[in-house]
Parts: structure tokens; C-alpha cells; sequence
């Protein structure tokens, strides 16, 4: 599963058209399996809009079966596939509701049924996670987790980049259409020139981060702080002066979160 991540503007819904053809790159070529990717083998992905492509008077089940024929599934497959996954996503009480009287989350859910009704080999979600509730989203991302485990590829773009470093082992990030930063997460997270501190501290902290070498950013909320450091900075002669200072309530000294690791590339 790769997190496909950048700021706004940088590409990535310009990217995903060019994998269906809904854009023609003035440059360079879109392979899939190193091969030039073929109509027929488009058929095989599925494709999730950030603006919706739903039919809005359509009614969800119709829907999902119609878009499944257009894959290339017979009638009765496709009807089974789409009741399948609108029971899977809690909408099966709604499968005979026009899209357009849906809530947006359960459009969004429609929406990735679409892509998922005729069992793709590749699934390209443009911020999928968009406007979901906490619920709608751990469903979400429990689904994407069953489809990569049965040997799916999954290449999604989203701005909650705590879900993206929770469920991606791989991440891209591109800025003005340019790759910065690309691989396996924890892997990016070990090699970062930097890392995160907190602490909670009774007392004024001040003069205690002015001792601190290699402090890159600090924002304080009350008695909580947190530091962005180079990660050669030696932090033990800061944890021993902090506990001189006042009562330490909490400390962690860790790697840098993937929204860390996000700002330092594009920044």
C-alpha cells in the first residue's frame, strides 16, 4: 500500500488520471508490470475520483452493477459482487436509494465500492477518507488492509497523514510534480536528519531549550512542549538539567512522524 503524498497543487490527481487516460502526459509514459498499460488492463484497476463519479438518480445497487458489467462481469456477478460490498460497508439497508439522497460519507462509500466491485488487481483512491467519519474510516482502512493482504495494490492519496503512516508501508511525496521523498516509512523515519521531543514540565523552560543544541522548532502549549532537533543531538544532559528544573511529568524522544517527515520535503 503506498501513500501517494504531496501539498496542494503538486500533482497527484494529475497523476492518477494519467494511469486511466483521462490525461495525456506531455512527456514520458505510464507503465504497469513495466508494460505500456493497455485498455484491457485498465479494465483489471479501479479508480476512486476525489470529485465524485457517481450517477446521482441512479439507485447504489444498479449502480455498482453497472460499472461492474462495464469491467467486463456478467450481470449476475456483478448484482452479487455489488450486494457484497454494500453489506460490507453497512449500506445494504440503502442499496435501493438514489446516490443523491445519500450523506456524503455513504456516497464516499458507494464510491469505493465502484472501485472495488469487479475485484481489481490495482486500486488508485484519490483522498479517499475525505469527509468519513472516525467509524467510516476505520472501516475504510480495515478494507484497504484485506485488499493489499489478498495480494492488491493499493496507491491512495490523503492529507491525514497519522492514517496514511498508521495503515502505508510505502510512502511518495512529490512537490510541484517532482518526487522528493519515496520508500518504506519506518525506514524514512530512521534516516531523517531529525526527531521529535516532548515533554511536560512544571516550571519555565526557556533557559532549558536554550541550552539544547540543534533545535530546528518549538511550539508550546502550557506545560507541553515539543521540539523538531537534529538527530545527532545528544539529548541526556537535557533530560537530567529538565528533571533539575521542575517535576517531568512526560518525556519522548523518538523519530519524526511522517507529518515531520512531510514538511522537511516540501518545505
Amino acid at each position: 500500500m503506498l501513500g501517494f503524498l504531496g501539498p496542494n497543487g503538486a500533482g497527484k490527481t494529475t497523476a492518477m488520471r494519467t494511469i486511466f487516460g483521462l490525461v495525456t502526459p506531455d512527456s514520458g509514459e505510464v507503465t504497469w508490470d513495466g508494460k505500456p498499460i493497455t485498455t484491457d488492463r485498465k479494465r483489471r484497476f479501479g479508480y476512486m475520483p476525489e470529485q465524485r463519479g457517481l450517477y446521482p438518480k441512479m439507485k447504489a445497487h444498479d449502480q455498482l452493477t453497472y460499472l461492474g458489467r462495464l469491467r467486463g462481469m456478467e450481470t449476475k456477478e456483478a448484482a452479487a459482487s455489488a450486494d457484497r460490498w454494500l453489506e460490507r460497508f453497512g449500506l445494504a439497508e440503502r442499496r435501493m436509494d438514489r446516490v443523491e439522497v445519500l450523506s456524503h460519507g455513504n456516497q464516499q462509500r458507494v464510491q469505493l465500492a465502484a472501485a472495488l466491485v469487479h475485484d481489481p488487481e490495482l486500486l488508485v483512491l484519490d483522498e479517499p477518507f475525505s469527509g468519513l467519519d472516525p467509524i467510516a474510516t476505520e472501516t475504510m482502512a480495515d478494507i484497504l488492509r484485506e485488499e493489499t493482504a489478498n495480494g492488491k495494490a493499493v496507491v491512495f492519496s490523503s492529507h491525514q497523514l497519522d492514517l496514511v503512516e498508521d495503515i502505508c508501508e510505502d510512502v511518495a511525496i512529490i512537490n510541484a510534480g517532482q518526487i522528493v521523498v519515496e520508500g518504506n516509512v519506518r525506514k524514512l523515519k530512521d534516516a531523517a536528519p531529525i526527531r521529535h521531543l516532548e515533554l511536560e514540565l512544571d516550571g519555565e523552560v526557556d533557559d532549558l531549550f536554550q541550552s539544547l543544541e540543534g533545535v530546528r522548532q518549538i511550539t508550546s502549549d502550557d506545560h507541553a512542549h515539543t521540539a523538531i532537533i537534529d538527530a545527532g543531538t545528544d539529548v541526556r544532559g537535557f533530560l537530567s538539567r529538565a528533571q533539575e528544573m521542575g517535576r517531568l511529568r512526560h518525556f519522548t524522544y523518538t523519530t519524526p512522524s511522517l507529518s515531520d517527515l512531510f514538511r522537511e520535503a516540501v518545505r
